[in-house]
């Protein structure tokens, strides 16, 4: 239906609505044995309904109809979140050695030094290894 329908649709609404308190008894109930006839010559046509399945796209063309295909899909789907979870582990495990091999570098070059161990802990020696770091 275009605008010009719609609108001429929606006065008759606005006018039938308008008058609906001023239809007399016979008229209603000739308007509602009129309901009745059409409810009752209605055609009751069985509604089809079609489900699909939600897929992720792309996989097997967007399709998964049978079980190797319902396993495959998530097989693909479960192999890079896997890989995804190996790699942080990995990164994580890589990390961790890292920090630990640096404390223990440190750890090294002050049991190993000469100085006495207050000296650490004075904050203008700090600033002056900050300075002479740069």
């Amino acid at each position: 239906m275009n605008n010009k329908e719609l609108q001429f649709a929606y006065k008759v609404k606005l006018a039938l609505d308008a008058n609906l308190d001023n239809l007399s008894d016979d008229t209603l109930q000739n308007l509602a044995a009129a309901r009745r006839v059409a409810l009752a010559r209605k055609k009751h046509v069985p509604m089809t309904v079609r489900v699909e399945q939600p897929v992720f796209a792309g996989a097997f063309g967007g399709t998964m109809s049978s079980d190797k295909s319902s396993w495959l899909g998530r097989l693909g789907v479960m192999l890079p979140l896997l890989a995804g979870i190996i790699l942080f582990a990995g990164i994580y495990q890589h990390e961790n050695a890292k920090r630990v091999d640096d404390l223990a570098e440190i750890d090294a070059a002050v049991l190993s030094d000469e100085l006495p161990l207050s000296a650490y802990l004075d904050h203008g020696f700090n600033a002056f290894l900050a300075e002479k770091g740069e």
